[in-house]
């Protein structure tokens, strides 16, 4: 593994010069047919091409979309801080960026408001999509193949709330592509409240859920459509910086 990420530095190095395999071999410190098999492999995976027949090996344009998704992901998270940041100080609770990840939901980035000073980290925490409120939204607008996926198999209760009947579900994600968000009435975890609503990117894909939570004997279900208006704001505007703008805004 330090092999092949030493070759893909120095073809990074080479730039346009590439590099044959002797010269990995030498730079390396290794056999011509070790070399060749690490170059091999790099190959396959489209980390490394060879431009042309017998000729010096180059990065591939798997590097340029491993490149692109780590920078949409950084953008995100950039765009993201400021307005995450606003809504935790209008909420005086924690508010979070979460991406879908694998079948499951990765919270990327979090801001603490006045009344969660002491809460929960979930920075870098996976959580299931069916019980949480950004998992329902990244849910509701995936495509088909996704949630399907999503739905196979039993669903996990963790609580005596948590939605694990498929059509019941299937009918959630229904309600929250009308109402534009999501909630959780403690379904991932008894005392614990949220919701979440919608980012979207520059083509008008949702990539994302910013979502606040906190305990229900402070963030009630009867607080939720006022919480839900400064959520879908928020998702607007974070959408509008990664330069998606809606049909009524054009």
């Amino acid at each position: 593994m330090d092999r092949a990420i030493a070759i893909l530095y120095l073809l990074a190095e080479r730039g346009r010069d590439g590099a044959g395999v002797t010269e990995v071999a030498a730079e390396l410190g290794v056999h011509k047919s070790t070399a060749f098999r690490l170059i091999e492999a790099l190959e396959n995976g489209d980390l490394v091409e060879q431009l042309e027949e017998r000729g010096k090996y180059h990065l591939g344009r798997g590097i340029v979309r491993l490149a692109g998704a780590t920078t949409a992901q950084l953008e995100l998270t950039t765009e993201s801080r400021p307005v995450c940041r606003r809504l935790a100080a209008e909420l005086g609770e924690t508010v979070n960026l979460a991406i879908s990840d694998t079948g499951e939901v990765t919270n990327i980035l979090q801001e603490y408001g006045s009344s969660a000073i002491s809460g929960r980290n979930w920075t870098g925490q996976r959580t299931p999509l069916h019980a949480t409120a950004s998992g329902k939204v990244l849910l509701a607008w995936a495509d088909d193949d996704t949630v399907k996926q999503a739905l196979a198999g039993d669903l996990v209760a963790y609580t005596p709330h948590t939605i694990t009947d498929v059509p019941a579900l299937e009918a959630e994600l229904k309600k929250v592509r009308g109402q534009g968000w999501a909630s959780t009435a403690e379904e991932l975890e008894l005392g614990l409240n949220a919701l979440a609503a919608p980012v979207r990117n520059a083509a008008g894909e949702v990539v994302a859920a910013v979502g606040a939570s906190g305990p229900s004997y402070r963030f009630t279900v009867e607080s939720f459509p006022e919480v839900a208006t400064h959520l879908l704001e928020g998702g607007r505007e974070i959408s509008g910086r990664l330069g998606y703008f809606s049909p009524a805004r054009r």
